[in-house]
């Protein structure tokens, strides 16, 4: 069946994990990323200097998470300007949370080692 720009654009496709992390005292939704928000994350790993294109690792879980953490109704928790905040809290629960938003983003461990290549 072929699908109209409608059931495209009305399709649920963003599907979320709630995790627990007990160092915050509580549960974490992790939600898919938009195509836009995806687009956003990997545009903001990458310094350009005119000498070429290098990855900049600086906050680098905490700028995946601040796409995909979410409140109840899908809204973000962290803007970007909040994401040097997020980065202060427990390396753990980041770490955690990192891993359930990679996997469930399509982000394989193969292809982070491309992205720290380039």
């Amino acid at each position: 069946m072929l699908l109209s720009k409608e059931k495209i654009l009305a399709a649920e496709d963003l599907p979320f994990r709630d995790v627990d992390v007990p160092e915050w005292g509580g549960v974490v939704r992790v939600r898919t990323m938009t195509g836009g928000e995806r687009d956003a994350f990997e545009a903001s790993i990458y310094d350009t200097d005119g000498a070429g294109v290098k990855l900049n690792r600086t906050d680098f879980r905490a700028k995946l998470l601040s796409k995909v953490l979410v409140d109840d109704k899908g809204a973000r928790l962290f803007t970007d300007k909040e994401i040097a905040a997020l980065s202060g809290k427990s390396a753990k629960a980041i770490q955690r949370l990192f891993d359930v938003a990679q996997e469930i983003n399509g982000i394989s461990k193969a292809e982070q080692e491309v992205i720290e290549k380039k």
